[in-house]
This record gives structure tokens, sequence and C-alpha cells, in this order.
């Protein structure tokens, strides 16, 4: 998700980005496991970004390594309800079927149209839901799941104004329970911002565990991922 009027910085410091947004989108980062994204993702990502920059908050893929850091927190066992939020073209949702093997059910937020279609078209057995995450509750309701095992994030959070941060927090605790596992990921270089500072804050006062990986150095930019456990509901 980007406001008009993007400047070219934000696209390697999406922290940057001025605070506040109307829609919730994607935010991936580039995948360096190789020297470019390969095509058509890469492309992808940077025509929508073009095209509709309220909506898209990358221009390249996430890395496969801080996929798999993003969704450990998946359990191994049981049917659980995994709700991704933000999924692009869908490195984070491989990972998830990863971790699932087609155990309970998949839930993938996206609100651009065409990434929404491209992971139907990729993942026919996730239930993508094109829609804006702050209508999380709703989306899981309609459902007729009562509640989310994990979430896991990959919205651009330190780059949203307090009140977006707010509302979205909201949405996420308006599905969990005490046992559920909230996950996101965010820059390195990024950490001191006073917005990431502030989302920061944030899980601490609305969680009571939050563990940062070590930092995933094969992304760029590099990044940690943040686990959030115990909400307070």
């Amino acid at each position: 998700m980007v406001q008009p009027g993007l400047s070219s910085p934000w696209i390697t410091d999406p922290f940057s980005r001025p605070p506040d947004v109307g829609k919730l989108g994607t935010m991936c980062t580039l995948d360096t496991r190789r020297d470019v994204a390969a095509p058509p993702d890469g492309l992808l990502f940077l025509g929508q970004l073009l095209r509709e920059p309220r909506h898209v908050g990358a221009v390249a893929p996430s890395s496969a390594r801080l996929a798999a850091a993003i969704t450990a927190a998946i359990p191994e066992q049981g049917d659980p309800v995994v709700v991704e939020l933000g999924a692009g073209t869908g490195v984070f949702t491989e990972a998830i079927r990863g971790r699932l093997h087609g155990r309970g059910h998949h839930v993938a937020v996206e609100v651009n149209p065409t990434f929404a279609a491209l992971l139907r078209r990729r993942f026919p057995t996730v239930d993508v839901a094109e829609a804006d995450a702050e209508a999380l509750p709703e989306i899981v309701a309609s459902r007729a799941l009562t509640a989310a095992d994990v979430v896991v994030s990959s919205l651009p959070w330190a780059s949203f104004g307090a009140g977006t941060q707010d509302r979205l927090s909201r949405a996420v605790l308006g599905v969990l329970t005490p046992d559920s596992v909230f996950t996101t990921f965010a820059y390195a270089h990024a950490q001191y911002l006073p917005s990431a500072r502030r989302f920061r804050a944030l899980l601490a006062e609305r969680f009571e565990e939050v563990v940062t990986s070590r930092t995933v150095w094969r992304n760029l930019p590099p990044a940690h991922v943040l686990h959030a456990r115990r909400p307070r509901l």
C-alpha cells in the first residue's frame, strides 16, 4: 500500500513513507536468491505499484528465508486456522502451505484484485479473500470460523500512521484467542524510526510477549520477524 505521490526512495525504505493510508494491501521484499526477482512476479509487483500505488507496498516478492522465518509459528500438528494478511504473489502463501501440508484452514487476505486473482490460480486450495485487512473479524466470521490460531502479516506496519496501526491491530486482536500467535516482519535498518518504535510499543501493549528473531540477511533490505504471543484480549 502506498500513498499517491510516492517518492522513489521509499521503494527501498517503505518506513519513510507518509504516515497514513486508505487501504491495507501488500508489502514484501526482494528475493535475494537471485540478482533480480524472476519474472513474472518482479515485473508484476512493479506494474501493480505503478497502476495501484495505494494498494501495493513493494516492487518484488519476499525471500524464501524470510518466508520460512515468519511462518515458523504455525504448529506442525492439528488443524490450525492460519490467516495471512497482504498475500501478494504468494511467497508466504507457499510457505504456509508447506507448513500445513493440507491441514487446517488457510485464509489469504489480499486487497489488490490482480494479486488476488493470481493467488486463486496458483493456490486453488487456499481460501483467498479479496478484502481490506481492517475487515478481518468480518472475513473470519463470514467463513464460520471462530478465531485464528496464527495471523501472518506482511503489511508495512511501521509506515502506517497511528490511527491505521490502532485500527488494524484491533482487527487482528478481534480474531485471536489467548493461545494465538501474531507474526509480522520489519526492516532491520528502520527499527529506530518513530513510526517503527510506536508499532513496537503497540505490540508490547497488546501482547504479553513479543520476540524478535535473528536478522534475516538473505533479504533486501535485511529484516527481522516479530512473534507476538498471549494477546491481551
